[in-house]
């Protein structure tokens, strides 16, 4: 996997720029999350989903969704062409590079928000109508807050990219029979911490101007995740309004989630669980 981070083609001096927005932001920098302390594993964890029968608050006018935000982006490039399997290409390595690269660019994206996102403020992991709920490697249904839930996430992602028994990097070591529902689980517990950025943190980030890169990030993510099946339409159906207006226009196909608009909306009837 050692030199097929730059291939992607989202590991260079296009990022730069999150690099220096942490940089001036002291009490951002000082905030550490902990990586490597939490000791839940991702590969045995439960996402499960369920109304609880609560009306929902009225919903709150979508920011993110405003043509003068959603038109903003770091790149013209086309992000379809980009993510498809590149020619003589293992698909193992190819998932392995993107999948380690959208992890620390994601991270990276949180933590120009991270300061904002406390368990004051976020009281629990919510995206729009959908709480998230963390599962221990016993299956034990944890309620925590936003930030607790993406520290859990980030730590156990971190701890299974730099595995080399699950992210080989030597040369003829192989990938696990089990690699690619690990890539799966990965994506899409990313997908929530960016669902959540964009749900509850949006108006930070486009305080601090990086609304263009995180839509940027977004487009890729979903394109790539799309192209390979990572991620159940059913799960980012939540967003399914966003990645239409993002997507759209980056020669995105459906793949499963054609009627994506026509279920959000009925989501937003009830408050769910996961």
């Amino acid at each position: 996997m050692e030199g097929m981070l730059n291939v992607c083609g989202i590991d260079t001096d296009g990022w730069l720029f999150l690099q220096q927005a942490e940089q001036q932001k002291d009490s951002i920098c000082g905030m550490s999350r902990g990586l490597g302390a939490v000791h839940c594993k991702p590969c045995v964890l439960k996402s499960k989903g369920k109304p609880n029968g609560k009306k929902p608050a009225p919903e709150e006018k979508k920011l993110y969704l405003e043509p003068e935000y959603t038109k903003s982006r770091i790149t013209d490039f086309e992000f379809k062409e980009l993510v498809m399997l590149p020619r003589e290409i293992d698909l193992n390595e190819w998932l392995a590079s993107n999948t380690t690269t959208f992890f620390h660019h994601i991270n990276l994206q949180y933590s120009t928000i991270s300061e904002f996102c406390t368990g004051e403020s976020c009281q629990t992991m919510a995206v729009c109508n959908t709480q998230y709920y963390w599962y221990d490697e016993r299956g034990k249904k944890i309620k925590c807050t936003a930030p607790q839930y993406v520290d859990f996430v980030m730590s156990s992602v971190q701890k299974l990219v730099t595995d080399e028994d699950v992210f080989p990097t030597k040369y003829g070591k192989e990938f696990p029979n089990s690699f690619e529902s690990l890539v799966k689980k990965i994506c899409k517990y990313l997908f929530h911490v960016l669902a959540h950025i964009y749900s509850s943190h949006f108006k930070e980030t486009l305080a601090l101007e990086l609304h263009g890169h995180l839509n940027t990030l977004y487009t890729h993510f979903i394109l790539f995740i799309r192209e390979f099946n990572l991620v159940d339409p059913k799960e980012t159906t939540i967003m399914d309004d966003l990645t239409e207006v993002l997507c759209s226009s980056s020669g995105s196909s459906s793949n499963g989630s054609g009627n994506g608009s026509s279920n959000s909306a009925g989501a937003q009837n009830h408050v769910k669980e996961r």
